[in-house]
């Protein structure tokens, strides 16, 4: 009898039980909506966060550390998106399932980053030393993450290994036909010069090929000052500025006062899947940001 429950307790180490659905934490939205698209009804999902919430700036709340004290496996950003937050839960929470190993996987560690410093200095603002932290608005990273989180899922729950892959195939399929809709559709953007509020869309902007030429905020993660954006009117206005970006859970004020004297356009974009009523799946999220930028020049 000892040397069952101690079999038993050495499978739990590796794997979830058969009879009990993995718990995932997600800590954004646009990995929530992956893992649905991975793993449907195999896993119980929960995601901490949502499009209305500016993910760098959250509060370790008890319900959360709670759903962390619960989950098999965490799917986070990284690169330290969450270095104000996502310690404190795995700490409070004492669940080492989640803290390394299979049951810890950070999309960002999955792909190249952008924008890696060369020095890091706090005088230059909220600057993340592993790089841009914003990869999920780059399709082919998205694919990348994809197919490296499929094997950690079947590695948790090797019981529905075979569906992970087959919804992997599948999500592989329909998201390669959707970059080429999208890639022809977004063609009218490329070298078009925008505006942003804060350094979230590098990923979006190498892969249509639009060229940011300043940003709302002084520094990542200062909030715009009058003197700032003052400072912005004549550059925005010379360059031919297609559109000022901003998401749909940062404040629109100061955009908006930058348009109101420049005469362009703010385009407010969902970010993440729910930041807006289109964007309800990591497809509606690419469809809403395209027809919104096309739709700046109407």
């Amino acid at each position: 009898m000892k040397r069952q429950i101690a079999l038993f307790l050495m499978l739990g180490l590796a794997a979830v039980p058969a009879f009990a659905k993995p718990k995932i934490f997600a800590c954004e939205p646009e990995w929530g909506a992956l893992v649905t698209e991975l793993a449907g009804d195999k896993v119980d999902l929960s995601v901490g966060t949502n499009a209305l919430q500016d993910v760098h700036q959250i509060e370790a709340k008890p319900s959360l550390i709670a759903k962390v004290r619960q989950a098999d496996m965490i799917v986070c950003t990284g690169s330290e998106l969450e270095v104000g937050w996502l310690p404190q839960l795995l700490k409070q929470s004492g669940n080492s399932r989640v803290s390394s190993g299979n049951g810890y996987f950070m999309a960002s560690e999955q792909v190249p980053t952008l924008e890696r410093p060369t020095a890091l200095d706090r005088a230059n603002g909220d600057i993340h030393p592993r790089g841009n932290p914003h990869v999920q608005l780059d399709p082919y990273r998205v694919l990348k993450i994809a197919k490296a989180l499929e094997p950690r899922l079947a590695t948790l729950d090797p019981a529905n290994a075979a569906t992970y892959q087959q919804r992997l195939n599948d999500f592989t399929t329909r998201w390669q036909a959707a970059i080429k809709r999208w890639e022809a559709k977004a063609a009218p953007l490329k070298g078009k010069k925008i505006v942003v509020h804060h350094i979230s869309w590098v990923y979006l902007n190498t892969w249509l090929g639009l060229q940011q030429i300043g940003a709302l905020e002084p520094k990542p993660g200062v909030p715009p000052t009058s003197g700032h954006l003052s400072s912005l009117i004549a550059t925005t206005k010379s360059a031919g500025t297609y559109a000022i970006i901003t998401a749909a859970y940062q404040d629109s004020k100061p955009a908006n006062w930058l348009s109101e004297r420049t005469g362009v356009p703010v385009v407010v974009l969902p970010y993440t899947v729910g930041g807006d009523a289109q964007s309800k799946d990591l497809f509606g999220l690419y469809d809403s940001t395209i027809d919104k930028l096309l739709g700046a020049a109407k």
